[in-house]
């Protein structure tokens, strides 16, 4: 038995180019955990409509942020891959759920160094079905198909976890005492209302409103919508935020559906109407920064809010390669290899 752990981030093009960001979408949005509908609709939406208007325009915002190097995405997640290598005395790679490197050559490179026992660890605070849980079911049927001389053991959601909660109010409360808001906005990737229902495991948890995310459940496990107000929760409370300094918002929302509210649209004008001074965005959905974090959140965010009336804007880097995340994550696997 050798152990080894494979780290998995979404995804990103190959290129900012049109030609590589709608093989990307159409790899992204055909995942029937992404867009929750019959194959057929599913096709006619992504095929038919979506993957001949928004490739071009999705381009333009990739063009915007990509890196020397490559995508953020990318080049941050391996910045964090090298220094968590050297930490930890096991094998250990990156993968993506969507585009390259994949899952399936993120298990052939263990797979070459010997390893038959995997540490997956979905590089997701919160669980959610277009996350945490495509990355382990594609894993498992990897598996069963291809690798099956490879066990495999999931770290879960840890948006709970206190030394992840440490290290994100640490990296928070560095660009607060720099910038001095008056406001700090928690904005998560959102996802339409149904997928939280759909994995409310008792069938009857789940009423979309405050109440039922703080009234303890089963459901609170793979509930997306309780893990990210728990997050704000654990992290105001970590940086000794009173009420009214701080909020909760989604972004990125997709079609016509009711998806998780409130917008991080519709706040950031909302916050720039009411006349706020400095704003700061922090984005605890996503590990390493992106395109929903620097192109939507750091330039249509911030045009949004100073269009409105705003003032200041700040958005707060994601945790990245920083050395007390790496050394969180090392600590995580520590606990996996020492396990008999």
């Amino acid at each position: 038995m050798k152990k080894g752990i494979l780290l998995v981030n979404l995804g990103s093009p190959d290129s900012p180019f049109p030609k590589d960001v709608k093989r990307y979408l159409g790899e992204f949005l055909m995942d029937e955990r992404v867009i929750d509908i019959p194959y057929f609709l599913r096709a006619l939406l992504v095929k038919g409509i979506i993957l001949n208007t928004r490739p071009k325009k999705s381009s333009r915002a990739y063009q915007k942020v990509w890196l020397p190097e490559g995508s953020p995405l990318i080049v941050l997640s391996n910045k964090l891959l090298e220094k968590v290598k050297p930490l930890v005395a096991a094998p250990v790679e990156m993968a993506m759920r969507y585009g390259n490197p994949s899952l399936e050559s993120g298990f052939e490179k263990l797979q070459a160094q010997g390893v038959t026992d995997v540490l997956l660890v979905p590089l997701y605070p919160q669980h959610a079905m277009a996350t945490t849980e495509t990355i382990v079911v594609l894993a498992e049927e990897l598996i069963k198909k291809r690798f099956t001389n490879m066990k495999m053991e999931t770290v879960p959601a840890f948006y709970h976890r206190i030394s992840y909660i440490q290290a994100l109010s640490a990296s928070i409360q560095e660009s607060m005492d720099a910038f001095n808001p008056d406001y700090l906005l928690f904005s998560y990737h959102g996802v339409p209302e149904r997928h939280i229902r759909k994995t409310d495991c008792t069938g009857e948890h789940c009423k979309m409103n405050d109440t039922c995310c703080i009234t303890p459940s089963a459901a609170h496990a793979v509930c997306y919508r309780h893990q990210c107000h728990e997050t704000t929760r654990r992290v105001a409370e970590t940086l000794g935020l009173k009420e009214g300094e701080y909020g909760t918002s989604f972004q990125s929302r997709l079609g016509r559906d009711p998806w998780l509210k409130p917008y991080t649209d519709a706040t950031l004008v909302a916050l720039g109407e009411k006349g706020v001074k400095k704003l700061a965005v922090a984005t605890p959905a996503f590990v390493a920064d992106c395109l929903e974090t620097i192109e939507e959140i750091g330039m249509e965010g911030a045009h949004e809010f100073k269009e409105a009336g705003g003032g200041e804007f700040l958005t707060i880097p994601c945790l990245n390669d920083r050395d007390d995340w790496a050394q969180t994550l090392s600590s995580w696997i520590h606990d996996y290899l020492n396990k008999a």
